[in-house]
């Protein structure tokens, strides 16, 4: 298995040419996931922030509303403040794209989901685990997060 690679964005231009350039050499993977799965997880995350956030599980629910008004927060500032997610972190079911996807059709669409986050002027969906937060924040957010994922996708050495 190959080595996970250290990654740090400082733009969402940074995260569609690192896409870009996985797609354009091919990759090995250090995880789990494909490009089409890393990229279609991190393009619902985004999009959620726009469209609304998928309902949680009945029964999660609750949880989620403790998290939120608890330590969700807490977290979110911690993670922000480090500049790196926690390993194994679960995540809702629904942002989990299944393998087998189309490497380059799922650049394309969180390509083009950056586009529409950048330019949305809306209020943004609050995260159901964190609550809400500046877009400056939630953009360092999304960096941090798009660095984790795509962190496991070694480029190929022509």
């Amino acid at each position: 298995m190959a080595t996970r690679r250290e990654l740090k964005f400082d733009s969402l231009d940074d995260v569609v040419r690192d896409a870009e350039q996985l797609l354009a050499v091919g990759y090995d993977k250090a995880g789990n996931w494909s490009l089409a799965q890393c990229c279609g997880h991190l393009a619902n995350w985004l999009r959620y922030q726009v469209d609304g956030f998928p309902p949680a599980p009945l029964l999660l629910r609750p949880v989620f509303w403790a998290v939120r008004n608890t330590v969700g927060p807490g977290m979110a500032k911690k993670m922000l403040a480090g500049g790196r997610m926690k390993d194994g972190m679960p995540t809702i079911p629904q942002s989990v794209v299944q393998p087998g996807g189309d490497d380059a059709a799922a650049v394309a669409d969180l390509r083009e989901t950056i586009r529409r986050w950048r330019e949305y002027a809306g209020p943004l969906h609050p995260s159901p685990l964190f609550g809400g937060n500046s877009k400056d924040n939630w953009l360092k957010g999304h960096l941090i997060h798009c660095a984790h994922h795509l962190s496991f996708l070694i480029p190929k050495q022509g």
